[in-house]
C-alpha cells in the first residue's frame, strides 16, 4: 500500500504559526519548529499523524501555508450537515453512496459505476455526477480530501495495488480539473486488502471494486 501525495491534504488556520519557525542558520531557510508541529497535529485532530510520523514535514508545512481557513469548533457539526445534505441531493440515483461517520464523510463510488472494466479512465457518463461532487468540495473547501481506491481479489496483488493507485489518482485528477483546490487531496491505493463484503457472488465481487472519496473537516 502506498500513498501518493497528490498535493499535500487540506489546510488548517495558520493562527500563530510565524512564531512557530525556526531559521537555518546555513541556508536562512525557515522550517516549522517541533512544537509548532505538534500544534498542528492538535489542530487537525490526528489527521496528519502519518505524515508526521513518516517525516514528510513538507507536507504539513504546506498545508500550513495554503491559507484555507479552518471550521469554528461549535460549527463544524453544522457544515458538514449542509455539506452532506448538498451531496445527497447531487449523488442521488446514480449509484453512490454517501455515508456519515460522526463529522466525516464518505462517498463510496463502485467501480463498475466510476470506471469500465480493467480501466483508470473515468467513464463519460460518470463524469457529470463527479463534476457537481467537484462544485460542492469547491463551496465548502475548509475540509481534506483523501480519495482511496480499492479493488477485488482477483488478479495479482501488484496488478491490483496499481490498478487501485491509478483510479484513485484519475478521480483526483478529475476532481482539480474542475478547481477543487490540490492541496487538499491526497490519493491512496489499498489494492484488495480492505474488502467491503463478502467475495461469495458476483455481487461482493463488485461491491470490493470502489473508489472513496473522505472528507474531513478542518477544525480551529
Amino acid at each position: 500500500m502506498r500513498t501518493i501525495l497528490f498535493v499535500p491534504a487540506a489546510a488548517i488556520l495558520l493562527s500563530g504559526s510565524l512564531s512557530g519557525c525556526v531559521t537555518n542558520p546555513e541556508t536562512g531557510n525557515q522550517r516549522l519548529s517541533r512544537a509548532a508541529i505538534g500544534g498542528v497535529l492538535g489542530a487537525a485532530g490526528g489527521y496528519l499523524l502519518g505524515d508526521i510520523v513518516g517525516g514528510r514535514h513538507d507536507r504539513t508545512e504546506r498545508i500550513l501555508g495554503a491559507g484555507i481557513g479552518a471550521v469554528a469548533g461549535a460549527g463544524v457539526g453544522h457544515y458538514m450537515d449542509r455539506q452532506e445534505a448538498q451531496l445527497r441531493r447531487q449523488t442521488a440515483g446514480t449509484g453512490v453512496e454517501v455515508e456519515r461517520q460522526g463529522d466525516q464523510l464518505v462517498l463510496n463510488m463502485p467501480g463498475d459505476v466510476t470506471f469500465a472494466y480493467d480501466s483508470a479512465a473515468i467513464s463519460p457518463q460518470f463524469q457529470s455526477t463527479l463534476g457537481q461532487v467537484a462544485g460542492t468540495l469547491r463551496d465548502y473547501p475548509s475540509s481534506s480530501i483523501d480519495i482511496l481506491g480499492h479493488t477485488d481479489t482477483r488478479g495479482t496483488d501488484a496488478y491490483n495495488q496499481g490498478l487501485s493507485e491509478r483510479r484513485a489518482v484519475a478521480v483526483a485528477d478529475y476532481l482539480a480539473r474542475q478547481g477543487v483546490q490540490s492541496v487538499r487531496m491526497a490519493t491512496r491505493g489499498y489494492g484488495e486488502t480492505q474488502p467491503k463484503c463478502a467475495e461469495t457472488s458476483e455481487a461482493g465481487y463488485a461491491c470490493n471494486r470502489r473508489v472513496e472519496i473522505r472528507i474531513v473537516p478542518i477544525e480551529q
